[in-house]
Order: structure tokens, then C-alpha cells, then sequence
């Protein structure tokens, strides 16, 4: 009886074993080394938040064409949105004195640029300088991460690495070899799988997360098979060890 109890308990370790391939990251890193890194903008969405200066060589002919802060003191996200331009469902904003201007296809530099011809080419002001940000850009990630949640970023491009780093990095239960990235692409929703084990995905479009990707982390098959039966190592451990006490009890 003992040595069948024994037995199960080799076979659960086993089983419950997770191999080098299964956790190492980028393990052929080596081969996309010295490579060019292409960056690219995101284009703007739906309910994006711009924060939009305008300036040039007379402060006060720019004035009608900024928003006035609405705080005092430091400067948080929440007052920059507050302060912002809201992009609407049909891909237009509200501007001052020019009204609605459309946001399609464009990223924020290349409204920046847009917004500046406008503003010289209608007569309103004189070689004007405009800057365009994104000010509501976040990323939700989920699953086998130390702090799942939706994480707010400034940065213009940020790394699925990155993104992964604001969560705390993967558990030991993730399954590095599947992570799931969700991007919308101007209203038709992506789906596609990252194998964090290799490195060939760097150079793919996946490299930089855009706005309002969530990245899932699902279970590796140690995890979703003990989590059918028996929660973790210490628990089976801890079963086993008071299964053979009994049966040593019985036996004598």
C-alpha cells in the first residue's frame, strides 16, 4: 500500500514540473541582436483624450485657440483630460474657432501637422507651433501576471515587455509560450499570440503595444491541472504525507 502511494506521489511531482523552455524568456535573443528597432505611432481612436497646444511668436493671437487649464497647482492625468479633446465616435473633435476637424487615419503628429496648415493656411495665425498628445493612452493585462489591472502610460511607444513589467511581470504559473494581445485597428478588433520563449516577434507589429490593448496571460497545464484537482506542490505534499502516516497507523 505504501509503495503504491509512493508512486502517485513521484507522479504528481512529476507532473507538476515545469521544464527551462517553458519559462525562460527570448531564448533565441541572440539572432534578432543589432537590429534597427522601427517605431511607430499609434493613430488615434474613439474616446482618446488629446491634450493640443498651439503657441507662436504673440502669445495672445494663440489664445482663442487653447484651452484654459481648469487647475492650479501640479498637473495630474485627471486634469489633463478634463482639459482635453475628447475624440468622438465618428473620429472628429470640437476645436475652437475651426469647430469640428476629423482625427481618421491620422496619428497625433500627423494632426499636429494638419492642425498647423490649417491654422496658416486659413489666415488665423502665423508660422504657429502645434503639439498633440494622447493623454488617456493605457494598457489592461490580465491572467497569470503579480498585478493584473489597466495601467496608464505617456510614453509615445512602450514594449509588450514593458507592458508586462507595469503587472509585475508573469507568475510562474503563466504560460509564456501563448500570450494574447487584443488591439482594435480602427474599429475591427485584432486578436494574436506572442510566444515570449523566442524573440522573432520583435520585429513583428507586436513589438510596441498601442492604447487600449489588452494583453491576457493564460495558465500553463501545470497550473489548469492542478487547479482541476489539487491546488499546488505544498498541498499535494501535505495530502500525501498524511495518506502514508494513516496507512503506516493501519499497517502496524
Amino acid at each position: 500500500m505504501s509503495k503504491y502511494f509512493y508512486s502517485l506521489f513521484c507522479c504528481i511531482l512529476i507532473s507538476s514540473c515545469v521544464s527551462p523552455k517553458e519559462i525562460l524568456y527570448l531564448q533565441d535573443a541572440e539572432q534578432y541582436a543589432n537590429k534597427e528597432i522601427s517605431y511607430s505611432n499609434a493613430k488615434i481612436q474613439p474616446n482618446d483624450v488629446l491634450r493640443i497646444t498651439v503657441s507662436a511668436l504673440v502669445p495672445e493671437s494663440v489664445i482663442p485657440y487653447n484651452k484654459v487649464s481648469s487647475g492650479s497647482g501640479g498637473v495630474s492625468i485627471d486634469l489633463l483630460q478634463l482639459d482635453g479633446y475628447l475624440v468622438s465616435e465618428n473620429l472628429t473633435i470640437n476645436f475652437p474657432v475651426l469647430g469640428i476637424l476629423p482625427v481618421a487615419n491620422m496619428t497625433t503628429q500627423d494632426f499636429a501637422d494638419f492642425l498647423k496648415k490649417k491654422l496658416e493656411n486659413d489666415g488665423h495665425l502665423r508660422n504657429p507651433s502645434v503639439d498633440v498628445r494622447l493623454v488617456n493612452a493605457k494598457v489592461t493585462v490580465l491572467g497569470q501576471v503579480n498585478q493584473p489591472g489597466t495601467f496608464n502610460f505617456s510614453e509615445q511607444n512602450i514594449t509588450l515587455l514593458q507592458a508586462l513589467g507595469y503587472a509585475g511581470d508573469l507568475t510562474i504559473n503563466g504560460k509564456r509560450e501563448d500570450i494574447i494581445v487584443m488591439r482594435d485597428e480602427q474599429g475591427v478588433r485584432q486578436i494574436t499570440h506572442i510566444d515570449l520563449t523566442s524573440a522573432d516577434w520583435l520585429e513583428g507589429p507586436y513589438n510596441f503595444i498601442k492604447p487600449n490593448d489588452v494583453i491576457i496571460v493564460n495558465p500553463n497545464s501545470p497550473k489548469v491541472k492542478s487547479a482541476g484537482f489539487i491546488g499546488n506542490v505544498g498541498t499535494v505534499i501535505s495530502v500525501i504525507s498524511i495518506l502514508l502516516t494513516t496507512v503506516v497507523l493501519i499497517t502496524k
